[in-house]
């Protein structure tokens, strides 16, 4: 495959004069002549742009989202995406090793959000009952309250942002065809894995 280069997620192909197929295939010589070369053909080149397009919408829009919340709550992206991902779990606790897997951050990310959420009174630690090794995060009466008031702030952006150009049916179609990839996800809010930047 020919010389690429990968910027902010997303990959940018080779300039046609590097790349023979991207001229081949722009004269609308067969795919297969373009392929020869070692380069994406011009079916796999538009493919690839439009995976690009939505990929980067995709993180910009979760971007604005988290945004929004961390204007209105007043705290990072990365705490807030736990607060969220703690509302919704059983008794409103994790195991920290939970939360780095489900949440894309490394163990001492991990550690570090909890202990700036603690400093704050938003989430404390609990040792499990049954496995002295593991430790919980658990949200405190005033986690739950800025969880809450979190979950709020996303749930209107997602309706002005999202759900007003989409339309509710365009919004239901969309998220049905994540799920239809399996991409259904487990989070309140969203950002996951890109929401670890603080």
């Amino acid at each position: 495959m020919g010389e690429s280069q990968q910027t902010a997620g997303r990959i940018e192909w080779a300039a046609a004069a590097e790349c023979p197929s991207a001229a081949a295939a722009s004269d609308g010589c067969p795919s297969a002549v373009a392929a020869a070369d070692g380069c994406p053909s011009a079916e796999e080149a538009e493919l690839l742009q439009r995976w690009n397009s939505l990929a980067t919408g995709f993180r910009e829009l979760t971007d604005q989202l988290l945004g929004d919340a961390q204007r209105e709550v007043g705290l990072p992206p990365s705490l807030l995406e736990v607060l969220c991902f703690l509302a919704t779990a059983p008794e409103q606790a994790a195991p920290m090793r939970l939360l780095a897997q489900t949440l894309g951050f490394s163990t001492a990310g991990t550690t570090g959000v909890v202990d700036r959420l603690a400093e704050a009174g938003l989430v404390e630690r609990r040792p499990s009952s049954s496995d002295r090794r593991v430790t919980y995060a658990a949200l405190t009466p005033q986690g739950r309250e800025t969880a809450t008031a979190t979950a709020r702030v996303f749930a209107d952006s997602v309706r002005r942002r999202v759900v007003e150009p989409l339309g509710e049916e365009g919004f239901a179609s969309f998220a049905g065809a994540f799920a239809t990839l399996g991409l259904t996800g487990g989070d309140s809010c969203p950002g996951g894995a890109a929401a670890g930047n603080s």
